[in-house]
C-alpha cells in the first residue's frame, strides 16, 4: 500500500475549533508530526493535538519556522525535516502533520509536501481543512469579513508595508497576518488610507492569554508575530448594501 501523507489544519489555538475530520485524521494516523523551532518550545499545533491523542504517538520535527532571512539555513531545516518524515513514512505508512490554521493557507506543509513527493515517490497526499485565525477573530470580535460582492484580500505582512497599503486602498475587507513585528508600519497604513476606524486585531486567539483590540490602540509596540488584522469594507450601514 501507498504511504499517505495527511495535512491537518487544527486551527489558531483553540482545541474545541478542530474540525470533526481533522480529530478523525489525527487519531487515524499511525504517526503525528508537529512541527518546532529549532529552540525546542511546545508550539501552538502540538499544544492543541495533545488535546486529541497520546503524547507518544506524537513527533516533534524542526523547522526553521522563524527563519526569515538565511535562505541556505531554510532550505537545510527544510531537506532534514523532509528526510524525517520520509522515515517515518517508510516505517509507519500514515503520517498526519498537524498545522496552524489551514493546512493549504501560509502553512509549512506545502514544502513538506513538496519535499516528500521527492523522497518517498508515490506518495498519497492529502489535506484537511482547518479554521482560519481570520474566520476566529472575526467571530470573537463581530467583524464581518465580506457581504453582498465585497472581495476579500489577505495579506502577510512580511511581504511589506507597501503590498498591504495597495490593498487596503481597494474596495474589500484585507486581513494582514504575521504583522506583530511591524504593527506599526500597519497602524500607518490604515491611517493613510483612511481605514483605521472599523479595524480589529488579536492575537493567541482561544488561549489564556488571548488579546482582541480595535486596531486604533496599535502604538507601535512590538506584537506577538502571529497577530491578526481585519479591516472590514467600507460599508454605509444599509442592509444588503453590496448585493
Amino acid at each position: 500500500m501507498s504511504s499517505r501523507l495527511i495535512g491537518v489544519g487544527v486551527g489558531p489555538g483553540d482545541p474545541e475549533l478542530v474540525t470533526v475530520k481533522g480529530v478523525h485524521a489525527l487519531r487515524a494516523a499511525d504517526v503525528v508530526v508537529v512541527p518546532v523551532m529549532d529552540t525546542g518550545e511546545r508550539g501552538r499545533a502540538e499544544a492543541t493535538v495533545l488535546h486529541y491523542v497520546p503524547e507518544e504517538k506524537v513527533v516533534r520535527v524542526v523547522f526553521a519556522l522563524n527563519e526569515r532571512t538565511d535562505r541556505a539555513r531554510r532550505e537545510a531545516a527544510w531537506d532534514a525535516a523532509g528526510e524525517r518524515v520520509a522515515g517515518l513514512l517508510r516505517d509507519a505508512g500514515s503520517v498526519a502533520f498537524a498545522t496552524i490554521g489551514d493546512p493549504n493557507v501560509y502553512s509549512t506543509f506545502t514544502y513538506l509536501a513538496q519535499t516528500i513527493a521527492e523522497l518517498v515517490p508515490g506518495t498519497v497526499v492529502e489535506t484537511v481543512p482547518g479554521i482560519t485565525a481570520m474566520q476566529d477573530l472575526a467571530a470573537r470580535s463581530g467583524a464581518v469579513l465580506t457581504e453582498g460582492t465585497e472581495p476579500l484580500t489577505l495579506v502577510p505582512v512580511t511581504a511589506g508595508a507597501a503590498v498591504l497599503k495597495e490593498a487596503l486602498a481597494g474596495p474589500g475587507t484585507v486581513v494582514a497576518y504575521k504583522f506583530g513585528r511591524r504593527s506599526g508600519e500597519v497602524a500607518e497604513a490604515l491611517r493613510e488610507t483612511g481605514r483605521l476606524q472599523d479595524a480589529v486585531w488579536g492575537s493567541a486567539l482561544g488561549l489564556p492569554e488571548e488579546s482582541i483590540r480595535p486596531a486604533a490602540d496599535l502604538d507601535g509596540a512590538p506584537l506577538p508575530y502571529l497577530s491578526t488584522l481585519i479591516a472590514p469594507a467600507r460599508r454605509d450601514g444599509s442592509r444588503g448594501g453590496k448585493l
